[in-house]
């Protein structure tokens, strides 16, 4: 059985899906404000693992990625889009940045082998079902209006601090301010459905008529309208960053459940933050760094992943450049080893056991990792066998392990015919012109290995 560390419940449970083999999977997307860095890709890479993990145990899955581009509070109050709107003049103009910096999302979840999700809805196209969602919370009483904001009524959901834990006066403390010097908001927790374009947006650009005025929707509310419309009410799992537990997550529980009248996901799985110089990285702290960035440093961007796969999604990862080049280093050892590996046929029954059971204890990538090399190094099966398993793992891994090996396996005739140059240079026993053909191999881009069974040529990386 499959089983996850369920952040609703704060302990490892088997999961069972609402509907039998398939899976409602929703996953908070980027805000497209500015670049994603690194800490936000490492998030992206947890989804990406927790899709791939279901799928590699039989389930149909069906993911939902937001893109947030209106809505987003920053931690000096701003919007996320106030900073895309200087110098822009109209709502096009402030969409049109936005989805630059999506489309650079898009090509990161590309380079970095992620799947791409079934449904990727923006919150600007979403505003109806916003708009519908908060006209539903004012009429169960659950919402209520100011003269600047339309906001949820925290007192009137008693099972608010259910995903954090905490009781209700500590997390008042954490409350973000979201409208400032506001008389009529009840309670300091109590947070924005949707803002009134008055006060300090009277001049925001993206606006939208509603039946409390012009305006645009809170940052939480997005997600539980658009859940909703692609999942339904109730679906299997949520995930997110740490950072999204509260007041995000919790936000989207407390409007969601309001609403609907039904338990929002079964499942909460949260993502730990990737630290820079043991902080956190942030795009508000300026001390990011994108795979562009990565990229710039010669590095491939799947030495990024497979440094992901290093480290439990429930842990920490401190990232340093010298970590990353381990990590590129360990990557390139992989495809060389595999580049001399035979046709793929059969496979290794124990070791694909001992993966799947490191996938299914809460993705436990380290282990499958440490599974995946051990493999890689015994002399127990033929190449072939070992080819057939690792392709296998990389259904969940991500390497690229096929393409590689297809794109390295082949002999160029050039290499061939120095190949049988040495061969024959060995039999005649002319050693100094075996040597010298061997560094050809080499500058050629391969390195040849001699074995008691003959040689063994694997590809530099």
């Amino acid at each position: 059985m499959l089983k996850l560390f369920n952040s609703l419940a704060r302990k490892i449970e088997e999961f069972e899906p609402i509907k039998p083999d398939q899976v409602g999977f929703y996953i908070c997307g980027p805000t497209v404000y500015n670049d994603a860095h690194i800490g936000n890709l490492r998030t992206m890479i947890m989804g990406d693992l927790i899709r791939r993990t279901l799928e590699y145990n039989g389930f149909v899955v069906r993911e939902v990625m937001n893109i947030t581009d209106v809505g987003h509070l920053t931690s000096d109050g701003d919007t996320g889009e106030d900073k895309m709107e200087k110098g822009a003049k109209s709502k096009s103009e402030v969409l049109a940045i936005a989805q630059r910096y999506t489309e650079s999302f898009l090509n990161n979840l590309e380079a970095l082998n992620i799947k791409s999700p079934n449904v990727m809805p923006k919150a600007s196209d979403h505003v109806a079902e916003q708009i519908e969602m908060i006209k539903t919370l004012i009429e169960k009483g659950f919402a209520y209006e100011s003269d600047e904001a339309v906001y949820f009524d925290v007192s009137k959901f008693p099972q608010y601090n259910q995903l954090i834990g905490q009781n209700l006066d500590d997390m008042k403390l954490g409350a973000r301010q979201e409208v400032v010097k506001d008389s009529k908001k009840k309670n300091p927790i109590d947070f924005v459905l949707w803002f009134k374009a008055v006060g300090r947006y009277e001049n925001h650009i993206l606006r939208w008529s509603s039946p409390w005025g012009e305006g645009f929707p809170g940052w939480h509310i997005e997600c539980s309208a658009m859940s909703k419309k692609y999942l339904g009410d109730h679906f299997d799992i949520h995930a997110g960053g740490i950072d999204l537990k509260f007041p995000h997550h919790t936000n989207e529980i407390a409007q969601s459940e309001s609403a609907n009248d039904a338990k929002m996901a079964n499942f909460w799985i949260h993502g730990e933050h990737m630290l820079i110089n043991e902080g956190k990285m942030a795009k508000s702290e300026g001390n990011f760094i994108t795979l562009a960035d990565v990229i710039k440093k010669g590095l491939n961007p799947l030495a990024f992943r497979y440094l992901n796969l290093t480290a439990h999604y429930r842990s920490k990862l401190n990232f340093t450049w010298e970590s990353l080049q381990a990590a590129q280093n360990a990557l390139n050892n992989l495809y060389e080893e595999i580049s001399s590996f035979g046709e793929p046929k059969v496979g290794c029954a124990q070791f694909e056991q001992d993966f799947l059971e490191a996938l299914n204890s809460d993705l436990d990538m380290p282990k499958a990792i440490a599974i995946m090399w051990d493999l890689v190094k015994t002399d127990e099966f033929p190449t072939s066998a070992k080819l057939q398993s690792l392709l296998k793992f990389d259904e969940v891994l991500g390497l690229k392990i096929r393409q590689t090996w297809e794109e390295s396996s082949g002999r160029p005739d050039t290499v061939r015919q120095l190949i049988d140059q040495r061969e024959a240079a060995r039999k005649s026993k002319d050693f100094a012109k075996s040597d010298e053909l061997r560094r050809q191999i080499e500058q050629a881009g391969y390195l040849l290995e001699d074995t008691v069974d003959g040689f063994k040529l694997k590809k530099k990386f």
